[in-house]
């Protein structure tokens, strides 16, 4: 396994996602940000925020498999939410959930949210990047 994941004593631990993340592996693995957008091109849950966090998530997934990998390997997420306000986070996070699920794993990776004001496309509510690390 190329990646740990720690929470250093002196910073809080969150729930949803590790401080800190030591790459070990030798192959850098970029994941273009990722939409609610299903095999097809089709838009997953036009108006749901948790859909289509779960989507986004799923994709992620999608991509690391492809290329040998899976959520253990993520070393950062970067996560693009239209409109964030606090109280979009039980949606935020129950997305999260719904993917994990799915994924059969729990994507804890530390992890940056940004607010934006929109996305490339009008209905797409979410965007999620991945930087991943693997072993050769």
């Amino acid at each position: 396994m190329a990646i740990t994941l720690v929470n250093p004593s002196g910073l809080p631990e969150i729930g949803a996602y590790r401080q800190v993340s030591v790459a070990t592996g030798s192959k850098l693995v970029f994941i273009a940000g990722q939409v609610a957008w299903d095999a097809d091109g089709t838009t997953v849950g036009a108006g749901d925020l948790a859909a289509q966090v779960e989507q986004c998530y799923v994709n992620i997934g999608t991509a690391l498999t492809a290329v040998g990998g899976t959520f253990e390997d993520v070393a950062k997420l970067t996560v693009y939410v239209v409109d964030w306000t606090p109280e979009k986070l039980p949606l935020f996070l129950e997305g999260v959930a719904r993917a994990a699920a799915r994924l059969g794993t729990t994507p804890v990776p530390p992890g940056t949210l940004v607010g934006v004001a929109a996305l490339g496309v009008p209905d797409h509510l979410v965007e999620v990047e991945a930087t991943a690390v693997l072993d050769s």
